[in-house]
């Protein structure tokens, strides 16, 4: 799978450890965030250059940091097509995956530990859109996500 990474300035370290922990686990990874030594990258930017690869399909899923997860979060859904959960734990990180088909995970490096991000985006990434879920929980929860789409199609005209 290739995977978007992406984060402020404030968030290079907790990206650099979860995109090594990616790598090691086999991921392709595009790291289109903050770089030592670069000028300061906002979080606005970070988000939209991630936010750009999933809309154009470079990427299947993303993830992206900054202090918190909300700010990255919050842009990150400006755009059509992508659906971003900030979280701070690995349960949230897997459920939204699997119940709402998020293909951003937010993360804050003031909020959630390194050992504790690198878990979220492996639960994350490996969990699919109604995993194990009977056929008619995954026909109800699909019915959702459509409406979902449905209304962001209108909004976003």
């Amino acid at each position: 799978m290739r995977v978007g990474l992406a984060a402020d300035f404030s968030a290079i370290r907790l990206k650099d450890l979860v995109k090594a922990y990616l790598l090691e686990q086999g991921y392709e990874v595009m790291d289109l965030g903050q770089k030592e030594g670069e000028e300061d990258l906002i979080y606005p930017e970070a988000a939209k250059r991630l936010a750009a690869v999933i809309q154009t399909g470079q990427v299947e899923k993303g993830l992206i940091f900054c202090g918190t997860g909300g700010g990255v979060s919050i842009m990150a859904n400006k755009f059509q097509g992508v659906y971003c959960v900030a979280s701070e734990g690995i349960f949230t990180a897997y459920k939204m995956s699997q119940l709402n088909g998020a293909n951003v995970l937010a993360m804050g490096k003031n909020v959630v530990g390194e050992m504790e991000a690198c878990e979220m985006a492996q639960h994350f990434l490996t969990t699919e859109f109604c995993q194990d879920f009977t056929p008619e929980r995954k026909d109800f929860v699909s019915s959702l996500r459509q409406r979902m789409v449905e209304i962001e199609a209108e909004n976003f005209r």
